[in-house]
């Protein structure tokens, strides 16, 4: 596609506006779908927590009793709107939602729940909420490649590229033209926020982040079909998100490969249930312990050699007092995988604040590590060194952790984890997701999108 340098934001709302199912590679498509089927499991995980309940019941109070769109956690139904807020919030509590590493950005969590809502309430088919989802997809990576490292260390970027991403989506469904589809960008990135400062704190806002994100970018896409303008240059302009958020944004980020390049294909699934900048150290320390037949008792220290963006997120959790807060702790994800050889939501749910996991915390540390940050965010390599009572010391390395493009996950194990978090939380039965299980993988042929529980 043309780079327009005057105006990149214009060359990204042409391509979500005139993104057809049919210019969608197949293996995009079918990636697509496992992508859908594997939020569907996150959005379930969210039921009974906290902070998921009171933007539930915030729905329940401010919207209407009913309606076509589906909260997913209880079966209810409500507006377009509010039916997008719960299940974006509910999606990304349990730390299980995919992630594109490139971008640092959680995708499924702001496209899905928009999508899925306006599919329901418009009753389009399977195909039109497929092609929805990849423009979302598409344009929410871009952004947040524009917006860089800078605007991470900061920022949480699903919360701002994430509301782009969830107006490009909409919009698709809704059929925006592509100047409606640049006005569109424009009301959503004016209401694009998310700060990091809520782990110093362990407060509730993730969530809020991702709600807000859908439900703002479903607004400004709702807006603009309306006629309601925005600014034109919302991303790369002098008082921009590029301007505002970012010391390194790259304007042709936005453009990268638009077309050819399919960057949903190289979105990651997440196999722990925890901060994926734990996952790389993760998995190497399962395989040290594994290939040298190592045991949570044997093991004095842990150091796992990371990234600076692992640091600035991580680092700021040092004494985790709530599950949730565990999650974004290297020490507990490691500790627990030491222990249990699982970082998932049993897991971190039932021993995370456990005594002998708070002491193996103290005794794990992490270090920067040149290549590792030099290969990041493309790549999120995973080294650590063990130290042993007795003196041995083992080193160990992935390049691509579990959940990978690379070292991707089965639809069988998706199906598993999606049965899992559905048990978890209590959300649905065996006997509904047996049922939910062939429909949802079956998306894509549906001639309309309608309740997903019978």
């Amino acid at each position: 596609m043309l780079d327009t340098v005057q105006n990149r934001t214009q060359n990204l709302a042409a391509f979500a506006a005139g993104l057809r199912f049919k210019d969608i590679p197949t293996p995009v498509v079918d990636r697509c779908v496992d992508l859908f089927v594997d939020w569907f499991g996150s959005a379930l995980a969210g039921k009974g927590v906290g902070p998921v309940e009171s933007i539930r019941a915030f729905a329940r109070e401010m919207g209407p009793s009913g309606g076509d769109s589906e909260i997913v956690i209880d079966h209810s139904t409500s507006s377009p709107v509010f039916a997008a807020m719960v299940n974006a919030a509910s999606s990304h509590v349990a730390e299980q939602d995919d992630v594109h590493n490139g971008s640092v950005f959680h995708p499924a969590a702001v496209v899905f729940p928009p999508v899925l809502a306006v599919a329901q309430s418009t009753r389009a088919s399977g195909r039109e909420m497929i092609a929805a989802a990849v423009a979302g997809y598409e344009v929410g990576i871009r952004v947040g490649e524009f917006l860089g490292r800078s605007h991470y260390r900061i920022f949480h970027t699903t919360g701002t590229a994430g509301t782009i991403a969830a107006a490009a989506a909409t919009g698709r469904l809704l059929n925006l033209s592509e100047e409606q589809m640049v006005h569109a960008f424009g009301s959503a990135g004016t209401q694009a926020a998310g700060l990091w400062e809520f782990l110093r704190d362990a407060a509730d806002s993730k969530p809020l982040h991702t709600a807000k994100a859908a439900a703002n970018g479903l607004i400004a896409a709702w807006l603009a079909r309306d006629g309601f303008t925005g600014a034109r240059r919302i991303l790369e302009g002098a008082q921009g998100l590029g301007a505002a958020m970012s010391s390194d944004a790259d304007p042709s980020r936005l453009v990268d490969g638009l077309g050819s390049r399919w960057a949903l294909s190289e979105t990651s699934f997440k196999f722990h249930a925890s901060c994926r900048h734990t996952h790389p150290a993760a998995d190497a320390l399962l395989l040290a312990m594994e290939k040298n037949g190592l045991k949570f008792d044997e093991i004095e220290s842990v150091t796992a050699r990371v990234h600076q963006g692992a640091i600035d997120v991580l680092g700021t959790v040092t004494e985790p007092s709530t599950v949730h807060q565990a999650k974004f702790s290297m020490g507990t994800t490691l500790g627990l995988i030491a222990a249990l050889r699982r970082a998932g939501m049993d897991e971190f749910d039932k021993h995370s604040l456990d005594r002998e996991i708070a002491q193996f915390r103290e005794r794990v540390r992490m270090v920067f590590d040149d290549e590792v940050d030099s290969a990041y965010p493309a790549k999120w390599i995973g080294k650590v060194t063990v130290r042993t009572h007795d003196g041995r010391e083992f080193q160990a390395r992935v390049d691509e952790p579990k959940g990978d493009p690379g070292n991707t996950l089965s639809r069988a194990e998706i199906e598993n984890k999606v049965a899992g978090l559905a048990a978890f939380s209590g959300s649905a039965s065996p006997g509904e997701v047996e049922e939910l299980l062939p429909r949802l993988w079956k998306i894509a042929e549906s001639n309309s999108i309608g309740p997903l529980f019978s």
